[in-house]
């Protein structure tokens, strides 16, 4: 899962640059997609900016909230408020906790569902490759 590494800003700022310039993956874009897919009528996650590269996205999952089955491609994941989760995807279900400021190089997801199990809510900043 995540790290416990405490980020500074000019080192996820070095991290994002570089994975600009990483070998190209897959882009999927269909019904699964983690900006699209909604809980109670609400999106979980927003656009901060988009081009012909990358995606960012920030997320944010409030106590017993669900962001249903969606994909990611891959690309850097950043902890802006850590919490108690649950995530289900082909391989199961499991449960973990994440740190604020911890970060993890995100590999593709085919697809999961994340659960807010714990009594905070959680911000993610995703940075998705598009190449």
């Amino acid at each position: 899962m995540y790290t416990s590494q405490r980020v500074p800003s000019i080192f996820t700022a070095a991290v994002v640059a570089f994975l600009i310039n990483l070998p190209a993956t897959a882009w999927a874009a269909d019904e699964l997609d983690a900006l699209t897919v909604e809980w109670e009528g609400k999106r979980l996650c927003e656009n901060l900016h988009e081009d012909d590269k990358i995606r960012v996205l920030r997320c944010t999952i409030p106590p017993n909230a669900t962001h249903v089955r969606h994909f990611h491609p891959a690309g850097f994941n950043y902890v802006l408020s850590g919490g108690k989760g649950r995530s289900t995807n082909a391989k199961g279900t499991n449960e973990w906790e994440t740190e604020t400021d911890a970060n993890r190089e995100g590999k593709p997801v085919e697809w999961h569902e994340v659960t807010n199990i714990g009594d905070t809510t959680q911000r993610y900043l995703l940075v998705e490759k598009k190449y």
